[in-house]
């Protein structure tokens, strides 16, 4: 009887082997589509251009005071010292305070205020809470420049004005609305029966809305704080107004104090400026995943 000769350089095949009989299984190699190549190079390029301006306000605050008329891009030596001067000759740490005390201050109020009224509104069906919401909507539209001749006579009157809780009020009041309208839209998408399945079990209300509702809205709470915190970390126009003596201006507005009549300091100008994102860059650094998720509250249930 014949047998069958396997093919040289091959080997024999066992049964039950996956090999391939004219040889071992090769891994696809990954390959770049042109429409990737091309998306690819597209996203670095917009990168670029994003971060060409902050890469160039680092440059100049590196730049020493006889460079800064220079064409050059990059100096011929980098003057560090230009954050300890800005940081001794100026109030610049007291402005930084003012705006860590007005940017978490304002952040906390917002939550105190925002969370109850929003899973009130989220879960409660009654009279007038379309209106509700739309008058919340509408609050969005008043910028506070059209208000600020108002708010500075207000103040004026209860002799507010230089004052920390002024400012921690103003911003908390421009930003309460965006915090309940966000947090609304989150809460519903929860399902209401998983706090009815904890009453159930003896707990109260407030006691669901803490332990279970709360923890399963950290992604809407986290996308409030971040965008109350940056709207007051950036607010200029009413610190500018509410607060005239330096020690108790914001950062946005201590920064503006390197602008002069007939000159401009640009390096201690750009120093301070590094020193004013850094802040914000850490913390979005740390939450940023939580903000997409916030964003799309309440679009898919």
């Amino acid at each position: 009887m014949a047998t069958a000769t396997p093919t040289a350089g091959t080997g024999p095949v066992k049964e039950g082997s996956t090999q391939s009989p004219r040889g071992p299984a090769r891994k696809p190699g990954r390959t770049f589509r042109p429409r990737t190549l091309v998306l690819t190079a597209v996203a670095w390029l917009l990168a670029a251009l994003f971060l060409a301006p902050y890469l160039e306000m680092i440059v100049t605050a590196l730049r020493p005071a006889d460079e800064l008329r220079d064409r050059t891009y990059l100096p011929d030596k980098l003057d560090w010292a230009n954050f300890v001067d800005v940081w001794r000759e100026s109030s610049l740490g007291d402005n930084l305070q003012v705006t860590l005390l007005v940017a978490g201050g304002s952040t906390i109020l917002v939550l105190l205020v925002s969370l109850p009224a929003a899973y009130y509104t989220a879960r409660m069906r009654f009279k007038g809470r379309k209106w509700f919401l739309l008058l919340v909507l509408v609050t969005q539209m008043f910028q506070p420049t059209a208000l600020l001749v108002g708010l500075y006579r207000e103040f004026y009157q209860l002799d507010m004005l230089n004052s920390v809780w002024t400012l921690i009020l103003t911003n908390a009041a421009f930003n309460l609305a965006f915090a309940v309208w966000i947090l609304t839209a989150y809460i519903g998408s929860i399902p209401q029966e998983l706090e009815e399945a904890a009453m159930v079990d003896g707990t109260s209300r407030f006691g669901a809305m803490i332990k279970v509702t709360l923890p399963l809205a950290l992604p809407g709470v986290v996308t409030a704080v971040i965008f109350t915190f940056i709207s007051a970390w950036n607010e200029f126009v009413m610190g500018l107004t509410l607060s005239t003596e330096p020690e108790s201006q914001p950062l946005t507005v201590g920064i503006n104090n390197f602008i002069g009549a007939y000159t401009v300091q640009w390096n201690y100008l750009f120093a301070a400026s590094v020193v004013a994102i850094v802040p914000v860059i850490i913390l979005f650094a740390f939450i940023e995943r939580h903000v997409v998720s916030g964003l799309t509250a309440g679009s898919v249930k």
